[in-house]
């Protein structure tokens, strides 16, 4: 970032002092929704702890690993595949509903999870909680760039991208003391009462946060009308929510009473969807609907709904979702042991193929595309995503196979052991956000972007050359932290050159497809270095000699043999380590090209903001 821009910053911070009241509503909003990121990236990590009793409550055994992907899965799912078209209506629509919108769906997922009696229902809260949670992160980036100039932007870029690190940090943590003095659905009632509580404040500042018309849409963002929240609407959800939660659980207090019990009597089937509980519970969402419709000020602003929808190019939309669909399922329910694409590949892969054929033709063909054209013209704003995505492929070795190393060598009997070897690693990711932002106004992007990955690839390189003990020492934490840091660092300068280098109105989609791009990076580079590993592990494993002659006859494995095979693994986890070096500097390269500021071009603030 350049100093050339600081004539239009001056102009950004005279009118900010102007209407300080409304800008510090809307810091407060950002800090809200950084709250509420830390959450939902916490809950990808704190349900490998519940997994197991999830599990359980589902009816699947411990050893049905495989089956219980979806629990996983759909949470990714959600998170991804449907960011564009949130990151869209963002910018259509404003940054706060959009928050306010995934808020509830993160708060209602979590409830639904919390209440969830077989597999099917915690997949369907899961992949609600997703797409609540996912949605939250690019109407918050973009809100970073309605309320910095872009020479002030790398601080706050910093903060909300640490934030959302700190939560793969304390989920284990926070998941740890709720199991300890709870089940495994007590997490999920409290991410909803956080999630609920979260959205009732934002509720309450949005009316006092600036906002303005939509560029060029000017009727899909009408006035709210003044005067108190919808009172009734609030209870009627409220009523509504718990008794699906009741139908759900169906608690054995309530279910044995004398009385009680006849709400939970079928009155056809079997079904406890036809109870006189549920029928109950449809009766009072209607009487929700309805209120919606005929309120002042409905709780959900639906009236421009019907423009937001004819300007926004649903079918694109839908064809990109599917593709993600596609690719996530194919990638993430892969099973390591045994290959590192998912048996459903065959028929997964040429549907994401003719999904993604069909995207680029609604792009090329459709009045309003859901990117609109042109919005990632300039080289280094397509130029981010493809630096993501690499960047991507690197870190999830890091994820993934740092604590396999630690399991495999110095851990063997702890998983809880094995994770916290990772936890130095995670520890240095939003240390290094912070200190990645406070750095971009002093360093180039394009440099600061470049010299992380070097620091994270030199690491890399680094754990290539493990052995069995390396992680006994604890001078290895230097190699983990340092690893976290450069990967930290490259966070906010990546997210500024993407948000400098397009335009206002499309703020919220680009941030949407740079998540997008960093998560399928993440999800292809763990299977193509999988991959590679599989090939170091199986050389390594053909040189193994029999174990008749290394154990001289004995008829159980001995120790030689053993630590044989556990070096074959060692082998296989240093070719992903090579490979995930490889992709970093491969990323510090394209950074130095793609990031770089071209140079007829001078840094710009353009002094207008999108609706809030």
């Amino acid at each position: 970032m350049r100093d050339s821009g600081s004539s239009a910053d001056e102009v950004d911070d005279a009118r900010s002092e102007s209407s300080s009241g409304p800008v510090l509503a809307s810091r407060t909003l950002l800090g809200l929704a950084a709250v509420a990121i830390a959450f939902a990236a916490a809950d990808t990590y704190v349900v490998v702890l519940a997994l197991p009793e999830m599990m359980s409550a589902s009816g699947l055994d411990v050893d049905e690993l495989q089956r219980a992907a979806p629990i996983i899965s759909g949470f990714l799912l959600g998170y991804v595949g449907v960011l564009p078209l949130i990151g869209r209506i963002s910018d259509l629509r404003g940054r706060v509903p959009v928050l306010l919108g995934s808020l509830v769906v993160f708060a209602v997922g979590s409830l639904v999870t919390a209440a969830a009696y077989d597999l099917s229902t915690i997949v369907a809260g899961r992949l609600l909680q997703g797409v609540g949670g996912g949605g939250l992160i690019p109407p918050t980036l973009a809100l970073v760039a309605d309320l910095w100039p872009p020479r002030r932007r790398g601080l706050p870029l910093g903060v909300v991208g640490a934030v959302q690190e700190l939560g793969s940090v304390l989920g284990p943590l926070y998941g740890a003391v709720v199991l300890a003095f709870g089940s495994w659905r007590d997490i999920f009632w409290l991410n909803a009462a956080v999630g609920l509580v979260l959205a009732a404040v934002m509720l309450r500042l949005r009316d006092a946060a600036p906002a303005a018309p939509p560029r060029g849409h000017a009727a899909a963002s009408p006035d709210r009308p003044p005067g108190r929240p919808d009172l009734p609407g609030f209870g009627l959800l409220a009523l509504a929510l718990t008794g699906l939660s009741l139908v759900m659980l169906q608690p054995e207090r309530l279910v044995t009473g004398v009385t009680a019990g006849l709400a939970f009597l079928p009155v056809t089937g079997d079904s406890r969807w036809l109870t006189p509980l549920a029928l109950g519970t449809y009766v009072v969402a209607a009487l929700f609907v309805v209120r919606q419709a005929t309120a002042r000020r409905p709780l959900v602003q639906w009236r421009s709904w019907g423009e937001i929808a004819r300007i926004t190019d649903l079918v694109g939309a839908a064809l990109l979702a599917i593709a993600l669909a596609a690719l996530i399922v194919t990638f993430a329910s892969a099973e390591p042991e045994s290959g590192t694409l998912s048996p459903q590949a065959p028929w997964l892969l040429p549907v994401a193929a003719l999904a993604t054929v069909g995207f680029v033709y609604r792009q090329r063909t459709a009045t309003e595309p859901l990117v609109p054209r042109r919005a990632l013209s300039a080289r280094p704003a397509w130029g981010a995503l493809v630096v993501s995505f690499v960047i991507g492929a690197a870190l999830i070795a890091a994820l993934v196979d740092i604590p396999f190393f630690a399991r495999l060598t110095v851990h063997r009997d702890s998983q809880l052991d094995a994770a916290l070897v990772l936890v130095r690693f995670l520890v240095a990711l939003p240390v290094g956000a912070v200190l990645g932002g406070w750095l971009l106004r002093r360093v180039p992007a394009s440099w600061l972007t470049a010299v992380a990955m070097l620091v994270s690839a030199a690491a890399f390189w680094h754990m290539a050359t493990w052995d069995a003990q390396s992680l006994a020492s604890e001078w290895e934490t230097l190699s983990l932290v340092a690893a976290g840091l450069g990967f930290g660092l490259a966070i906010a300068p990546v997210n500024a050159v993407l948000l400098e280098h397009t335009a206002d109105a499309v703020h919220g989609v680009a941030s949407a497809l740079l998540i997008v791009a960093r998560m399928v990076g993440m999800l292809i580079g763990v299977s193509a270095l999988t991959t590679i590993g599989l090939r170091a592990f199986y050389s390594a494993s053909s040189r193994i000699p029999a174990a008749a002659d290394l154990c001289t006859g004995e008829v159980q494995l001995c120790q030689a043999y053993r630590d044989a095979v556990r070096d074959a693994g060692i082998a296989q986890l240093h070719a992903v380590f090579l490979g995930a070096a490889v992709c970093a500097v491969v990323a510090a390269g394209l950074s130095l090209w793609l990031l770089r500021e071209p140079a007829h071009t001078r840094t710009r603030s353009s002094g207008t903001t999108l609706p809030l």
